[in-house]
């Protein structure tokens, strides 16, 4: 339904699942086995995905904190995109990767739930992609000490409010790993 003229495409993002981002998230191991499903099934129905990648000053390029974890491994010829900020279209390429594979729909997966998925999920719906949320392929750290909700109600949360979100000629929405197919 994207307001995107011949995006009939759909493509997987692996947002941030990096060492330093992910030591400590919730349900860690869970979230990266379903994300590995989710890029399984995106592989297997010729599916782009696509692998978005941090950086700052606690995670420097190049650096073990920065690279993704050794369970999800990037194939050849899938496309990396790099980024310094929450939003992963944000002064990136994915606009031109994304167009470059005629796709008008993103399925979401990654970290963390409270800054980067949810500021490209909405970046995607303002620029006119409907996005789908993987329910239990995102997760984020424990942020109750500085007065946040526990990771649990703010992924609770997230999955709430991005199940029945839209906008003029474009939608969100969630699944849960064995509910996604892309046949």
């Amino acid at each position: 339904m994207t307001t995107l003229p011949d995006r009939t495409r759909t493509a997987v993002l692996v947002i941030d699942m990096q060492n330093g981002v992910v030591a400590e998230a919730h349900e860690r191991d869970a979230v990266i086995a379903n994300i590995a499903t989710v890029v399984d099934k995106a592989r297997a129905a010729d599916v782009p995905v696509i692998w978005v990648q941090h950086s700052d000053d606690e995670l420097p390029r190049d650096s073990e904190s920065w690279a993704y974890v050794p369970e999800l491994v990037r194939r050849d010829g899938e496309p990396l995109v790099h980024k310094l900020y929450g939003d992963s279209f944000e002064a990136t390429d994915l606009e031109s990767v994304l167009a470059e594979h005629a796709v008008g729909h993103l399925v979401v997966t990654g970290a963390q739930t409270d800054v980067c998925i949810r500021s490209t999920l909405h970046g995607a719906l303002t620029r006119g992609y409907d996005a789908t949320l993987v329910a239990d392929a995102h997760t984020t750290e424990d942020l109750s000490g500085y007065g946040a909700p526990s990771p649990d109600l703010v992924i609770a949360h997230t999955n709430l409010y991005w199940h029945r979100q839209e906008a003029p000629g474009r939608r969100g929405g969630t699944l849960r790993t064995q509910e996604l197919s892309f046949s």
